[in-house]
C-alpha cells in the first residue's frame, strides 16, 4: 500500500534548498520583529500525556524556543477524539502565541466523522508545519489471548460479532479509524472502547480490557518485545527495523486498508503569514537536530522536513477529501 509519505523522500534534494532558507527564517516587517515572539508561546496537544503527539512536541519545544528567544508552555487539552484543543486554537486570538499541536484525525478525519464539528480544519486553522510521519502496528493483547498471527485474529473476529474490543486514545483518533476500517474489512463487527490517551489505551491492552489496538511502533515495540503485547503486522510497505519480526500488511495477507497519521502545528486561520512563517521555521530548526531527528526515528515515526505552509495546507486539503469516503464506508459516526 503506497503513502502519501512516499513522494517526501523523492523530493528530498529539490526541497533542500528551500529547507535552508526556511530554516534561516524569513525577515519580519520592523514593526512585526519587535512584536512577536514577546510573551511565551503556548502550544496545545488535544490528547491527554504520554500519547505519541504530545511525547514529539516536548521533544522539540526546548529547540524551537531556543530559535524564537522565547518559552514555549505545552499544554495537554484532551476531549472529544482531539477536537476540543483543536477548537480553541481555532478560536484563539490570531496573535502567533497560541498553537495546536494536531492529527490527521484532528483535521482530515475530524472533517467527515462529525456531523457538527465546531471548527472547520481548512477554514479556521492556519497550516504551519509537518512534524512527523506516523505509520502504525496493529497490537493484540497477550493477557489471557493467544492470537499469534493476523490470519488467527480475523478469524477469531469474524466467529464472535460483539464479543470482543478494541481501543483507541479518543472518539475520531487515528487509532479509532484503523481499527474500525481493519474490522470493516475483514467483516466483523468490534465494539470500540475509547480512552483519554494513547497512554492509557496502551494500558488497556496490556492489562486484557481491549484485544487489540492501532498506534506508534515505537510506543508498541517495548511491550511485544517483554512479550506483554503482540504486534501482529504494521500497515506500512515495509517491515520497521523497529520491530523485525513483524511482517507488513500485504505479507500478513490482510485485506488492505489506510491507517497511518502525521502530525503538524497549526495557529488560528487570520495569524499574519510572517509569524506563521516564522515558526514554520522554528519546527524546522528543531527537526533538523540530529539529536531530535534520531528520536523521532527511534519511535518510528520520521521527521516531515522541508515543508512550507502553502504546501502544508493544501495537503490538509487534500486529505481531507481522500478521507471522506473512507470514513463514510466504515460507518464511525462521533456525533
Amino acid at each position: 500500500m503506497s503513502s502519501p509519505r512516499a513522494s517526501v523522500p523523492l523530493r528530498r534534494r529539490a526541497l533542500a534548498a528551500l529547507s535552508a532558507a526556511l530554516l534561516a527564517g524569513p525577515a519580519l516587517p520592523a514593526r512585526a520583529q519587535t512584536a512577536w515572539p514577546s510573551q511565551p508561546i503556548r502550544i496545545i496537544v488535544p490528547f491527554g500525556p504520554g500519547g505519541g503527539t504530545d511525547i514529539s512536541i516536548r521533544v522539540m519545544a526546548p529547540r524551537m524556543s531556543e530559535f524564537l528567544g522565547v518559552p514555549i508552555v505545552i499544554e495537554n487539552r484532551p476531549g472529544g477524539g482531539s477536537t476540543v484543543g483543536t477548537d480553541a486554537v481555532a478560536k484563539s486570538a490570531p496573535d502567533g502565541n497560541t498553537y495546536v499541536h494536531a492529527t490527521l484525525s484532528s483535521t482530515g478525519i475530524a472533517a467527515t466523522l462529525y456531523r457538527n464539528l465546531p471548527y472547520d480544519p481548512v477554514r479556521d486553522l492556519a497550516a504551519v508545519a509537518p512534524t512527523i510521519w506516523v505509520p502504525l502496528t496493529l497490537c493484540v493483547t497477550t493477557r489471557g489471548w493467544n492470537v499469534r498471527t493476523a490470519e488467527e485474529l480475523i478469524r477469531t473476529l469474524r466467529a464472535s460479532p460483539g464479543r470482543f474490543q478494541y481501543g483507541s486514545n479518543g472518539v475520531g483518533a487515528t487509532g479509532h479509524l484503523a481499527s474500525a476500517n481493519f474490522a470493516t474489512r475483514i467483516g466483523a463487527q468490534v465494539e470500540h472502547v475509547p480512552y483519554r490517551s494513547g497512554a492509557q489505551t496502551i494500558t488497556a491492552l496490556l492489562a486484557g480490557e481491549i484485544h487489540y489496538m492501532h498506534d506508534i511502533y515505537g510506543l508498541l515495540q517495548p511491550h511485544h518485545q517483554s512479550g506483554q503485547a503482540r504486534c501482529l503486522f504494521v500497515t506500512a510497505d515495509e517491515r520497521s527495523p523497529l520491530l523485525p519480526d513483524v511482517p507488513t500488511m500485504r505479507e500478513a495477507n490482510v485485506p488492505e486498508y489506510k491507517a497511518y497519521s502525521w502530525f503538524g502545528l497549526f495557529a488560528a486561520a487570520a495569524t499574519p503569514r510572517p509569524i506563521v512563517d516564522r515558526m514554520a521555521a522554528a519546527v524546522e530548526h528543531a527537526l533538523a537536530d540530529p539529536t531530535i531527528a534520531a528520536r523521532m526515528n527511534e519511535m518510528g515515526t520520521p521527521p516531515m522536513r522541508g515543508w512550507t505552509p502553502d504546501r502544508f495546507a493544501a495537503y490538509v486539503r487534500e486529505e481531507v477529501e481522500a478521507w471522506r469516503p473512507l470514513v463514510q464506508a466504515s460507518g464511525a459516526r462521533a456525533d
